[in-house]
């Protein structure tokens, strides 16, 4: 049964507003994929704090008409893909492109970052950046790294002396 105006209505407004609220939006197109694998990837990405939704172009189109650009989406086939990242920019677009590497049928396109089109291969690069909690890791080992060097050389001058007694103690013995 079609949808009245105010049901298509409603939807487009939903579009628009997870859209401005989402970090990073990856646009695709999913024609062929079967549900299962569909299911399994939703429930990834809700465990990462972003959510997958199947949309027609046009309404994607409208809702994206104030963000310019809207015709990026012109090249995607079938009805398409959008996952929204709220938590961290770089989690749907890592989790999207992982299922892109397992199954032909779901392509890749453009997206949407701060509030900007972005091209497809711009979103490729952003699903190989490493996590926020990575990046995090990285930074706490970085600055932990002199303080940890500083203990090892104190340290060993004590572990020298040590050495020495017992090598005195070994020798009296």
């Amino acid at each position: 049964m079609p949808k009245s105006k105010a049901q298509k209505k409603k939807v487009l407004e939903d579009i628009k507003e997870k859209i401005a609220k989402s970090k990073a939006v990856v646009f695709s197109s999913d024609k062929g994929l079967n549900v299962k694998t569909v299911e399994k990837m939703r429930r990834e990405l809700k465990q990462g704090g972003a959510e997958y939704l199947v949309a027609k172009k046009t309404i994607l189109q409208l809702a994206t008409k104030e963000l310019g650009e809207a015709e990026a989406l012109d090249n995607l086939r079938g009805s398409v893909g959008v996952t929204l990242s709220y938590g961290d920019e770089v989690t749907g677009p890592k989790i999207i492109n992982k299922y892109a590497k397992e199954n032909e049928a779901l392509e890749l396109g453009s997206g949407i970052l701060e509030n900007k089109f972005v091209l497809a291969d711009m979103v490729k690069r952003l699903a190989t950046l490493p996590s926020r909690e990575q990046l995090l890791a990285k930074l706490v080992g970085t600055i932990n790294a002199p303080i940890s060097g500083l203990v090892q050389v104190l340290s060993g001058n004590t572990r020298k002396l040590v050495y020495a007694l017992s090598a005195i103690k070994e020798k009296k013995s």
